[in-house]
Order: C-alpha cells, then sequence, then structure tokens
C-alpha cells in the first residue's frame, strides 16, 4: 500500500512520471511516508567487530551510532569505512600502526575510532525532492531522518527509491544512465587492494575480469565475478576472516584473494534494458548494481546512485 500511495504520488507530478519538484510544499513531510523507520543503531562503544556483524546480519550498508542514553544521533558507520579500516584509507592506521598488524586486537576498537561524525541528515519534515536531492549533491546513499530533538526517526536510501521506480521507469534506457567508464580488477586481487580501489573511487562494487591489461578496453573485458562492499564486511562480519587466521596478523588476512569472497554467477544488464526493469531485478535479487554486457563484453555499469540520477532529472 505505501509503495502503490507514493508511486501514484510521483505519477501524479505535472511534468511526467519523474517530476517531484513542484509538490515539495503540498507534501511537506513526505520523505517518511518511504523511509524506513524502525532503525537499528549501534552505541560508539561497540567494537568495529559488532559493527560489522550487525550491518551483515541485517544486510545493512551502514549503520547509524546514536548515544545509549539521549538517543541523539552521534554519528554513522559504513561498510565503505570498514573497508577504509581493513587498508583501504587512513583508518587503516589503527591496525598498521596502533596495533602493530594484530588484526584482533584493532577489530576489538570501538566503532566511534573509525565512524563518519559529520552525518549528513534530513529532518522529519522534508520532502521527497529534498532527500533525492540532497543525496545526489552530497553523494551519499542514504539519509538518517532526525527529529527536533536529533534523535533518529527514521532512514531513506537509494533502495527505496529503487523499489518504487520498480516497473515505473518504462522509458528510460541502460544505455542512457550507466557508467561506460568502469574500473575492474583480476581474481588475483587482495582483499586489501580491492578496498584501497573501493575507497579511493567511492566504489561499492567492482566487476572482475579474467585478465589485467594495461589499457583498459572494456569493450574486449570478459567478466567473471563482481565484488561488493558488501562482500568484504561479509567475509569480516561473519568470521570468515577468522577461519583463515593462523597468526593474528592483519596482513595474513587482508592477503585473502578476491575468488574467496566474490560472486561468480554475475547478474547483468543489457544496454536496451529499461530502467525500471533493472529496479524490479535489484529489488528481486537485493542486489545495488549490474555490469552491463553486450555480447558477452562488458560495457559498463548500472546502478542504484545512477537510478536515483533518472528519478530526479
Amino acid at each position: 500500500m505505501r509503495k502503490r500511495q507514493t508511486i501514484n504520488l510521483v505519477k501524479s507530478m505535472d511534468r511526467g512520471p519523474l517530476e517531484f519538484e513542484t509538490h515539495e510544499s503540498q507534501h511537506e513531510g513526505d520523505v517518511m511516508s518511504i523511509a524506513t523507520k524502525k532503525v537499528v543503531t549501534a552505541p560508539q562503544t561497540a567494537t568495529i567487530k559488532e559493527a560489522a556483524e550487525i550491518m551483515v546480519k541485517n544486510k545493512f550498508r551502514r549503520l547509524p551510532i546514536t548515544d545509549p542514553g539521549s538517543e541523539k544521533l552521534l554519528g554513522i558507520v559504513t561498510s565503505m569505512d570498514i573497508l577504509d579500516f581493513l587498508g583501504g584509507g587512513d583508518k587503516y592506521k589503527i591496525l598498521e600502526e596502533k596495533h602493530q598488524d594484530n588484526f584482533s586486537a584493532a577489530i576489538n576498537e570501538p566503532v566511534r575510532k573509525i565512524m563518519t561524525r559529520e552525518v549528513e541528515t534530513i529532518n522529519t519534515r522534508d520532502s521527497i525532492t529534498g532527500a533525492v536531492t540532497k543525496m545526489i549533491s552530497k553523494g551519499v546513499g542514504a539519509l538518517p531522518i532526525v527529529d527536533a530533538q536529533h534523535k533518529i526517526a527514521g532512514i531513506v536510501s537509494e533502495r527505496d527509491f529503487v523499489l518504487l521506480m520498480a516497473g515505473v521507469l518504462t522509458d528510460e534506457k541502460v544505455e542512457d544512465y550507466m557508467h561506460n567508464q568502469v574500473i575492474t580488477t583480476t581474481p588475483g586481487t587482495r582483499i586489501e587492494g580491492a578496498s584501497k580501489i573501493m575507497v579511493r573511487n567511492k566504489l561499492r562494487r567492482i566487476p572482475v575480469v579474467g585478465e589485467e591489461r594495461k589499457t583498459p578496453h572494456p569493450e574486449e573485458d570478459k567478466i567473471v565475478g563482481i565484488v561488493t562492499a558488501t562482500d568484504i564486511l561479509e567475509f569480516l562480519g561473519k568470521n570468515s576472516a577468522f577461519e583463515h587466521m593462523i597468526t593474528n596478523s592483519g596482513e595474513e588476512i587482508l592477503n585473502t584473494t578476491i575468488t574467496e569472497i566474490m560472486e561468480s554467477q554475475v547478474i547483468t544488464a543489457s544496454v536496451t534494458a529499461r530502467l525500471g526493469d533493472i529496479c524490479d531485478i535489484m529489488e528481486e535479487k537485493g542486489i545495488g548494481g549490474l555490469p552491463v554486457v553486450q555480447n558477452g563484453e562488458l560495457q559498463g555499469i548500472i546502478t542504484e546512485s545512477d537510478i536515483l540520477r533518472a528519478v530526479s532529472s
């Protein structure tokens, strides 16, 4: 019912099915109609390992961090923060320098050490228009919703809009919204290397191609798998990482190649597929992006962020 009502709202816009603009004043606060209101949170004293486990258990890419007493939002930890910690960026110093590569010690540090403190938020009276605009302008995949006391009242994500647009975006084609320049990697890449690629390029997924090329020619690449930030998070959060440990060395964990965690049965899209159908696939399979393949060759990638751009255009 909630989905149908919101789709009807979208379809009723004056200038076509994708127009949210002009209805902000009439539907002030309508973002709450698509938001998740029962938000799972964690205290800043939870360990990095505990946060990863919560995210994996609930299939989250992000976890708001709140104060247990006041329930006020203090920060957010995302799959990218954890990849940064695993070697992708500056947060790796916790493992490398503070704990001298002792993975077990580092992963039991409080999550406040890696969480993002400056969180982009909206309030309970904001509109769908405002949420879409802010997500795109700030380059974030979700926005916690706070009330007047800065307590968390909900969260809205790109996935919420994808679910709404399933079957609605009937004229828009993948080729018009996909990213043509795709960063890929190879099966021998280590988890640390994959984490670096994702963090530095702000990517949540990387197609895995059969051979490494000095000069990228996407039209020649044969896709053999895909690795996502969630795959790496699950490797950590499901304790798979600890099964590989002989010592406590973080290097031992990070040396694991992505062939052990990547998805080899890759769901792909064609360049002429309709975005509404892609939304259906994303909803059914619970995925946030599909490599675009034509005649067996990698042509691009289409993601939830691209769907959001289509919604706002």
